[in-house]
């Protein structure tokens, strides 16, 4: 028989040295990916690559370190291959016309009165069927920006109502990659995640909205007329053939997260549905919705905002987010095998003891990794690696972390002047960050809002089971 290895001949590390491989992959993100712009998959291999050589010093072997970083992965496999059927959503829900369509409704409600409040419901609507907030950014975005100059309604409320519309849509939409990549950094279900959100990120937009409302009635006008919107529209209407059947693949998404059905055979026959669809209705070929599934719908309209608004999804759109999540957790199963995580995680349950203690932890180390790197990726995956067992040990459910490291994480990058999201978005519309931050209402006080449920225990859910990537726990 084979001795079982022994911990008798391993060093046992201190504080100072379990945190070498945190400062490391802090310098290395903070410089490499904030300044470098190197991509952070590298990066991430670096630091894991790091920490295996910390963990060579103190007499693990590899065999050890390789099987943490298999068991890091395998618990986030689960919402991995949700992320992989989401791809195949969005492909073929552009294919058959459902979210052409939602966005061609969307934009006919635009009210001329309410510019404001109006763009950010346009905007969320937007954001929430493609669940993407820099494509909404980059396409309705600029054209409301340009309504605005038009009006002349101050550029920072106008873009401040655009982004905070366009992050909640994203953090709320199932097709999001952010919002499918919080579940997996926090090891809890995608619809658990999206309905816990609700009970921040609602009553933040609705006091954005609330705002808007109120601040926007100085800038009503009673005739609005954008070329922009309006070539959008017609294009998608020549483009697509509308239909009400083009909603059932909705429903029967939300027919299985209501009725608490397993997301993944829900999201499949979802697919399926739109294919038939996109067949009937749009007269696209078999190999077409296909080809749409894998790689994504490519629009060909001739219209550049609606291409660039409608070209995506597919399985290949979510591999460099599947990357970081593959990079991230091999790092993290290192830092586990090794004991570095616990060691760390034993300090910070000294001060982690309660759950306002917990929570405000877990915002302050959110908001810190999203200033250190700029990435709403890993802003969402260190915390959320790191404390996914403090909240464990407190009987605390997995969406309350996934929860908290998206909103305290992804939805503040944007207004970071120096992340990717906040240069995106400065380029794009060509508002600086220190304008609309004041204005991306939704943004902010969801924070604040966690901050007060992590006070008084309001929505703090308890676990109710072991394996919580289950939907219903």
């Amino acid at each position: 028989m084979t001795k079982t290895p022994t911990t008798h001949s391993r060093r046992e590390p201190g504080l100072a040295v379990a945190l070498i491989p945190l400062i490391a992959m802090g310098l290395l993100l903070g410089i490499g990916y904030g300044i470098y712009k190197i991509r952070p998959q590298v990066l991430l291999v670096a630091a894991a690559f790091l920490t295996g050589c910390l963990g060579f010093f103190l007499k693990f072997k590899w065999q050890d370190m390789e099987r943490g970083i298999v068991d890091s992965i395998h618990k986030a496999m689960p919402a991995i291959l949700i992320m992989l059927c989401v791809g195949i959503l969005i492909g073929s829900w552009i294919a058959g016309g459902t979210i052409p369509m939602v966005i061609y409704y969307g934009l006919k409600l635009i009210s001329p009165k309410f510019f404001l409040v109006t763009a950010c419901f346009v905007c969320s609507l937007t954001s929430i069927a493609t669940g993407t907030s820099w494509g909404t950014i980059g396409t309705l975005g600029v054209a409301f920006i340009g309504i605005a100059m038009g009006l002349g309604i101050p550029l920072g409320p106008a873009a401040g109502a655009i982004v905070a519309g366009a992050y909640f849509g994203d953090k709320m939409s199932p097709f999001s990659d952010v919002t499918n990549l919080a579940p997996v950094a926090a090891g809890s279900n995608l619809f658990d995640h999206i309905k816990h959100m609700m009970w921040s990120a609602t009553p933040a937009w609705l006091l954005g909205m609330f705002v808007y409302f109120i601040v926007g009635l100085r800038y009503g006008s009673d005739s609005v007329h954008s070329d922009t919107l309006l070539l959008i529209t017609s294009t998608l209407k020549t483009h697509f053939r509308f239909h009400v059947l083009l909603l059932l693949p909705m429903v029967i998404v939300f027919y299985f997260a209501a009725t608490k059905k397993p997301t993944i055979p829900g999201m499949l026959l979802s697919s399926l549905a739109a294919g038939v669809l996109a067949v009937i209705f749009q007269k696209a070929s078999i190999p077409d919705v296909a080809t749409a599934m894998n790689t994504g719908y490519i629009a060909q309209t001739g219209v550049a905002q609606v291409d660039q608004l409608i070209s995506r999804g597919g399985m290949m759109s979510m591999m460099e987010t599947q990357l970081v999540a593959f990079t991230a957790f091999s790092f993290g199963g290192i830092m586990q095998k090794t004991g570095l995580l616990q060691i760390i995680l034993d300090r910070v349950m000294k001060f982690a003891d309660k759950v306002w203690s917990i929570v405000l932890t877990t915002i302050g180390a959110s908001i810190l990794t999203a200033l250190v790197t700029g990435s709403s990726y890993l802003s969402m995956i260190i915390p959320g690696e790191l404390l996914a067992p403090v909240f464990r040990k407190k009987n605390l459910a997995a969406k309350n972390l996934s929860r908290i490291v998206e909103e305290s994480g992804a939805i503040i990058v944007p207004l970071i002047p120096w992340s990717m999201a906040g240069v995106y978005i400065t380029g794009t519309i060509g508002v600086s960050t220190f304008s609309y931050l004041p204005w991306a209402i939704m943004n902010y006080v969801s924070v604040l809002i966690l901050a007060l449920f992590g006070f008084t225990g309001w929505t703090m859910a308890a676990r109710k089971r072991e394996d919580e990537t289950q939907i219903g726990s």
